[in-house]
């Protein structure tokens, strides 16, 4: 095929051959009922051609089978490939994940000869009664570039992956069956510009349909909502553009389509506007005529008052239904066309984005559109789980990173209450500024924003155009700002490039930049020695990517800067990570300017697989022979790939809670302020409990008054409850829950929306000490390195070469099968650094490395034991911890008391001055037998949560297992932590338990991993659960931060190398015969 020799997928000029204007996403109606329905498949004069599609890779274009696209090539040997789908997903070449760097050498707009090619072909048959009507094809999605035929004849060529390419099949239709042919090229110049921290798939990814209109014909419109000041009335202005065609093919294939001619010009547009119930909203159709004067896509513009409409917004999405009718000179429907659409106002005033007068707080989720078994060709159950979990973890926004969302995704977030950041797909990261300046581009750069607008401008979710990401900053972005501004100023415009400290330092120096120069958080860097007073053509809020807390604020404190703040990513969700997000939060709530951000990201985009022994597993970069690739840096989901919340999506759901509770009294008659804080809804939607508990036993609980608090407003409740009778030791605490108070489109009536817990100051007796006068004496007995300790029905057996304890039985069933030890080490969270790649000196990882943390072993320099009463022995052990090759040392002093009550207290010293930022832990970890599976513990719970992630995590008494602990991250690392636990217990099914309290809250973890097993591990069909129970008692944790990309772990959650002290008890019992809350009380 000669045209072929020409490298259109070479050439950024050429965006498309053939391919028909953007416009909103509409489908032909026959009439005004049917539109009404909003419903494509309602429509006669729809057609979906998704299925089953033949297919065959080759391994360039030139090496497609001559005349492979006529009906009558032979393709009956070819295999079958799922449209929409990728081959790479479907047992063809292979996927490949990369961040930054280009999957193949650097040479804009070459690409290599080795360039994956997918044949497809299909046969559909055209409805009878679409004669006489213009057909038109529409491919939602196609990566990267593609060709399309039918019948033998070709029809277009395009590019833009993630935008819709249509074309005009008219003119080469044939009544009955006729044939689809398509060759899609994996690479092209276009892969310069869609270079995203995502997989490298390529296919025919989003649905494939035809569409049939009549030769005059609604080709666009372009509804506008504009609110009275006062946001009570508002008037609806409509943009219609009608075309005409003639019946005559085009003469040119690479030049100028011929699609437009002229034709009747006796029409009349009219619309009507319905509210959510069907109700006309209008007393008549509001209609204007078709103008016609040149013959070429003509515009209606139909303009009506709207009384009292109600308003769209994420906590309100009201939505009305526009249907446009074009009529003929008899009054008769020739067609209808309809959407979705919402009254609502977007603006910014000084430092404030509003939406219809509030200043709104984005409450956001950068999302990938992802399928761990599909890749981006994601079914619409997947896009409404998505949805629905947002809106159930109370988020209100999604930034489409880094690319426009399937069409049906904004319907969803219209309908449910989603605010939407609508991203360019634009990403030139490998090549940064250097695209942006180059003229060859400017046409590409400008398609894709026009596209972006065109497609979606009618949508009331979307609040934001975005430019694109991580492209640096140049004419090419001022180009489209300018288009953009000038066609729909109702919409702020967002560029994190625009106020990049890294695009303007090489705008300023001209730095040449190559594909792996750029790292993440370097221009934050220079961020804060320049500031962000740039980019206003092209941003209309600063947003920056990972800036810290004392950053923001100091933005906010600012009052030269005149813009919103708006971090379009922050806290890098990577693995186990997304620590202090509550001090975001005190940030974003407290200075004015400051209006949210986006988590990055949403979803793991680990690829679903099998290995050899049947286990499922999640890939990520490298698991496909993908030599050039990023590793794991694409797990980084608030999500797993299944949609399985992470613990750190329970934190974001608390801090951004729409009900806040402070207490005013809490000694006396306990008096809370309740504040709501949404901003277009009182709290009747909601109803609130309280309840009471000691020691995590609920003892008083009650329901709160009704909540019609308005929106930015607090009230003051009184709670009636008496004081309990506290045992010796209790704690005591206050919690108020809020649920919802009826089904809703996202959550069934009860779903929990809020919480907040107060401890109560009220006084309990002293807790009961430990008297060992009162209990049985113990037998002490040493034979060499060994020393016995007996009591009735437990012994302990100390070894003193190891320095540590041997074992511990009780009643004959064996409580430790390896006792506690100190322990500095953990398996690394992707935030400590990345295992794949653990030479990366700033990474905390590297130095515990070079600190032998991970091989630290300890010896006895003295042992001491003694008994100062019958009934108590005291162990005392100096040991000395090195790594082999590593010069520094670390002591511990550990006194083991035993009493004859079977409790053993353990007290540390421990002198751990090491040359490190922090340590990992300040612990002991120890091993149990098989069996005690059952976990209980009075902590913060249920999920795992850490010293800067436990915001979320309510004190209480949790019951569980060892198994439940694990969080299965597809990168395995450190996990299954808790805060704050006054004690817990592991019990076997025979009722035989060992408790473990701390003189002070611990923090805990029970696992059937040890920290080697999960260090090791690259994925979890890689690990395999002991048998054992590795218990994990830490004086404190090192928290979580998010240093994989981004600010590290803050000071004050940091283990700083020094001396520690502190104390644990362990304390064997039988469940039937004690009660383990009631031991727990004890002190010693």
């Amino acid at each position: 095929m000669n045209n072929l020799s020409h490298p259109d997928w070479e050439n950024p000029q050429v965006v498309g051959i053939n391919k028909l204007p953007a416009h909103a996403t509409l489908i032909p109606y026959p009439d005004e009922a049917t539109a009404l329905t909003c419903r494509r498949d309602e429509s006669p004069y729809f057609l979906l051609l998704n299925g089953q599609w033949k297919f065959q890779l080759v391994a360039n274009p030139a090496a497609a089978p001559d005349g492979f696209y006529r009906p009558d090539f032979d393709v009956t040997a070819w295999a079958e490939l799922t449209v929409p789908g990728h081959w790479m997903m479907q047992g063809y070449d292979k996927p490949i994940y990369t961040n930054v760097k280009m999957p193949f050498p650097v040479n804009p707009p070459h690409v290599p000869a080795d360039n994956p090619t997918g044949l497809y072909r299909h046969t559909f048959t055209l409805p009878a009664d679409w004669q006489g009507r213009q057909v038109f094809i529409c491919f939602n999605g196609v990566e990267s570039a593609f060709y399309l035929w039918l019948n033998g004849q070709p029809i277009g060529f395009s590019k833009g992956s993630r935008m819709p390419a249509e074309f005009d099949l008219t003119p080469y239709l044939q009544p009955g069956s006729n044939t689809l042919a398509v060759m899609v090229i994996r690479w092209s110049d276009a892969s310069y510009i869609e270079d995203q921290d995502y997989w490298r798939l390529a296919g025919i990814f989003r649905d494939v349909y035809l569409y049939a209109t009549p030769k005059v014909h609604i080709l666009d419109f372009f509804a506008r909502t504009e609110l009275a000041p006062d946001f009570r009335d508002a008037t609806l202005k409509v943009q219609a553009t009608v075309n005409f065609y003639e019946r005559e093919a085009p003469t040119v294939y690479r030049g100028k389509s011929s699609a437009f001619a002229p034709g009747p010009a006796d029409y009349w547009v009219s619309m009507q506007l319905y509210d959510a119930e069907g109700r006309a909203v209008f007393d008549q159709p509001i209609s204007r005529p078709v103008i016609v004067s040149d013959w070429n896509p003509t515009r209606v513009n139909l303009v009506q008052a709207v009384a009292q409409p109600r308003l769209w917004s994420a906590e309100t999405p009201y939505l009305y239904t526009l249907v446009l009718s074009l009529k003929n000179t008899a009054g008769q429907t020739v067609e209808a066309e309809s959407c979705k659409i919402g009254f609502r106002r977007v603006e910014i005033k000084g430092r404030e984005i509003l939406i219809n007068g509030q200043p709104v707080l984005l409450k956001g989720v950068n999302r990938h559109d992802f399928h761990d078994r599909l890749g981006r060709a994601v079914p619409e159950e997947t896009l409404l789980a998505d949805i629905k979990l947002m809106k159930q973890f109370n988020l209100n926004a999604v930034r489409t990173s880094h690319y426009p969302n399937d069409t049906r995704w904004y319907e969803l977030c219209d309908q449910y209450g989603l605010y939407v950041i609508d991203e360019a797909d634009l990403e030139c990261h490998a090549l940064y500024n250097k695209l942006a300046h180059d003229p060859q581009w400017t046409h590409a750069f400008m398609d894709r924003g026009q596209r972006l607008v065109e497609r979606d401008k009618n949508h009331p979710c979307v609040i934001f155009w975005s430019l694109g990401n991580e492209s640096g900053y140049g004419p090419n972005h001022d180009a489209m700002a300018g288009w953009i501004r000038g066609y729909d100023p109702s919409r702020p415009l967002h560029y994190e490039g625009a106020i990049s400290q890294y695009s303007a330092l090489l705008n300023a120096t001209e730095m040449p930049v190559q594909a792996d120069e750029h790292i993440p958080g370097q221009e934050q860097e220079t961020g804060r020695r320049l500031g962000w007073q740039q980019g206003f053509l092209a941003t209309d809020v600063v947003s920056p990517m990972y800036p810290s807390v004392d950053h923001i604020i100091a933005y906010a404190q600012d009052p030269a800067n005149t813009r919103p703040l708006i971090m379009c990513e922050y806290a890098h969700s990577m693995g186990n990570s997304t620590g202090n997000l509550k001090e975001y939060w005190d940030a974003i709530e407290t200075y004015p300017g400051l209006q949210g951000g986006f988590i990055w990201d949403w979803v793991d985009q680990g690829i679903r697989q099998v290995d050899s022994q049947g286990r499922e597993y999640w890939a990520y970069g490298g698991d496909f022979g993908d030599e050039i690739n990023d590793g794991n840096f694409c797990l980084n989901g608030l999500v797993a790939p299944d949609r399985t919340p992470r613990p750190a999506l329970y934190e974001y759901k608390k801090v951004l809670q729409p009900v806040g509770v402070k207490s005013i009294d809490l000694s006396g008659l306990i008096q809370l302020e309740i504040t709501n804080k949404q901003y277009f809804t009182d709290l009747s939607n909601f109803t609130g409990t309280w309840e009471v508990a000691v020691d995590g036993e609920i003892v008083q609980q009650g329901d709160l008054p009704v909540l019609n608090i308005p929106p930015q407003s607090s009230r003051q409740v009184k709670l009636t409850l008496s004081q309990p009778n506290l045992p010796p030791g209790a704690e005591c605490f206050l919690t108020v829950r809020f649920f919802l108070a009826a089904d809703t489109p996202w959550a069934d009536k009860g779903h929990e929306v809020a919480w907040e817990q107060f401890k109560l100051p009220f006084a309990a007796p002293l807790p009961l000490k430990l008297t060992p006068e009162h209990m049985p004496p113990l037998t002490l007995t040493q034979s060499g390195e060994r020393a016995s300790i007996s009591g009735p029905d437990f012994e302990l057996v100390f070894d003193r070469g190891a320095g540590r304890i041997a074992s511990f039985t009780y009643q004959g069933q064996p409580l430790l099968v390896e006792g506690p030890k100190l322990n500095l080490w953990r398996a690394a969270t992707d935030n400590d650094g990345f295992k794949l790649w653990p030479d990366r000196q700033d990474k905390m990882l590297y130095q515990w490395l070079q600190a032998g943390l991970d091989r630290l072993a300890f010896q006895p320099e003295r042992v001491t034991i003694e008994q100062p009463q019958p009934q108590v022995v005291r162990l005392t052990t100096w040991l000395i911890g090195q790594a082999p090759g590593c010069p520094e040392e670390v002591t511990h002093q550990q006194t083991i008391t035993v009493y004859g009550s079977g409790d053993v207290v353990i007290e540390n010293t421990v002198d751990a001055n090491l040359k490190l930022t922090t340590l990992p832990r300040v612990g002991l970890t120890m091993q149990l037998p098989a069996g005690f599976e059952t976990f209980t513990w009075f902590g913060r719970g249920p999920h795992e949560n850490y010293i800067d992630r436990n915001t979320g995590a309510a004190v209480g008494l949790y019951h569980s297992t060892v198994a439940e602990q694990h969080v299965p991250y597809v990168m395995p690392q450190e996990n299954g932590n808790k805060t704050e636990v006054r004690w817990l217990t592991l019990t076997n099914q025979a009722g035989v338990g060992l408790l473990a309290s701390g003189a002070n809250p611990l923090e805990a973890s029970a696992s059937h991993y040890t920290a080697d097993d999960l260090y090791r591990a690259r994925h979890t069909n890689e690990l395999t659960p002991r048998p054992e129970v590795i218990l994990n008692l830490d004086y404190r944790q090192c928290g979580l931060g998010g240093a994989s990309c981004g600010p590290g772990t803050l000071p004050q959650y940091l283990v700083k190398p020094g001396r520690y002290h502190f104390t644990l008890r362990l304390r064997p019992f039988v469940a039937e015969k004690e009660n383990p809350v009631t031991i727990s009380r004890q002190s010693w």
